[in-house]
């Protein structure tokens, strides 16, 4: 009788390493899906130790271009930043990880699929709501909810001395037991030591950026040009280097950014399920152009537009963070976000220098500012005693509530 088959999302860290081991224990044929969504990983060495534990199959897609395309720019149009600081960077990789694990459950000829997502996280909610908007009737083996698994595994170092026992290589030591989850867009770093929201992090944790104490004495200056609130050119005028195709540029960005120490984000936030967690993150390119792209929608966009949009802006970051990427909700949003954006074109000049982005400029084509009218020097096609009637028809409602608070 043949093996059913599962489709795991598999990382090649920690957690998928036992859960692949466990699953194939429990009876199933497992296929490893590797996505290739920038993290600094041997893809390779992933694929022989998957292989080696008893993978049938091992998938590895190159998600990058699309998952800045469709998925980062997405976010950035939109300003999209969770509580305020959180850029979003595993939220947003979720959805298309699950969607490409389902396509490859469709070409396997399956309707199983596993993750390595923990029953405390987002991440559990981000994966089964999209294969079950994706896959319906699809079964999802969540071995973190699984009351075998847990009895077996109480935590990291039981995960750790399991892996030593059956000679699997992991990351993980319980010397240094933090998780981090690394793409284009961001690395994260949580759990372990960094359970305690008052501990400081060491130097040696962070991988994408220098501290600003580290960073060159002297600013990077560039240049970022967007169309449609979507950038197509970073110019590096201190390096003398350009580029436009969307996945270079963001690479860059996150080069030279991470260079001078910018985009380290240490909070406390909301999770969807209900508790606080605290995380740190690196998000050098993500940073920048976050600035950049607020700058340059400050010379282009409507004032009612802009203030219509920036209402939306926590729904649509919320949307993303508690995984429902594949909804209407999320389809109106992201198509009010691209109709916001269709003015938004310019370019923002900048320095990046030991932890700051600072806006030097700005100038675009479809720019709103008129300099005569703004100007205090010259007349222009503005008639300032027309203000006399403005503040007088403003302060009627005014004049009312106070004669009304002495009644």
């Amino acid at each position: 009788m043949a093996k059913e088959k599962v489709i795991l999302a598999y990382s090649g860290g920690l957690d998928t390493s036992v859960i692949l081991k466990w699953l194939i224990d429990k009876g199933y044929e497992v296929v490893a899906f590797i996505a290739d969504l920038g993290q600094n990983e041997d893809f390779k060495a992933a694929k022989e130790k998957a292989l080696k534990i008893g993978a049938s199959k091992v998938y590895i897609e190159d998600l990058k271009k699309e998952f800045v395309n469709d998925y980062i720019f997405t976010a950035l149009k939109a300003n999209a930043v969770y509580e305020g600081k959180y850029f979003l960077g595993t939220s947003l990789a979720r959805p298309l990880i699950a969607k490409k694990q389902v396509e490859i459950a469709k070409k396997e000829k399956t309707t199983i699929v596993a993750h390595g997502a923990t029953g405390k996280g987002n991440d559990q909610v981000r994966f089964e709501l999209a294969y079950l908007t994706l896959l319906p009737g699809c079964h999802i083996l969540s071995p973190w909810k699984d009351k075998e698994f847990l009895s077996k595994f109480k935590g990291r170092k039981d995960m750790i001395a399991y892996c030593q026992k059956h000679s699997i290589p992991v990351k993980a030591t319980a010397a240094k037991p933090y998780s981090s989850d690394a793409n284009l867009m961001h690395i994260s770093y949580e759990a372990g030591v960094l359970e305690d929201p008052a501990f400081t992090p060491k130097e040696d944790m962070f991988e994408m950026t220098l501290s600003p104490e580290k960073a060159a004495d002297k600013a990077t200056e560039i240049a970022i040009t967007f169309e449609d609130g979507v950038p197509v050119k970073v110019m590096d005028k201190t390096n003398h280097v350009t580029k436009t195709e969307p996945l270079e540029l963001f690479s860059y960005l996150n080069a030279i950014a991470g260079k001078n120490g910018i985009g380290r984000v240490d909070l406390v936030e909301n999770r969807f399920v209900g508790m606080k967690s605290r995380g740190v993150y690196e998000t050098p390119a993500g940073t920048v152009l976050l600035q950049a792209h607020l700058d340059i929608e400050g010379l282009t966009m409507d004032k009612e537009v802009k203030q219509i949009r920036d209402s939306l802006i926590p729904n649509f970051s919320q949307l993303i963070y508690n995984g429902f990427w594949f909804s209407p909700e999320f389809e109106l949003l992201k198509s009010l976000m691209g109709k916001a954006q269709e003015n938004v074109s310019g370019t923002v000049n900048l320095k990046l220098y030991k932890g700051n982005v600072i806006i030097t400029g700005r100038a675009s084509p479809k720019s709103l500012y008129h300099p005569k009218t703004a100007s205090m020097d010259v007349i222009g096609g503005y008639d300032q005693t027309d203000a006399i009637g403005f503040i007088k028809l403003n302060a009627l409602r005014l004049k009312a509530w106070e004669q009304q608070k002495r009644k």
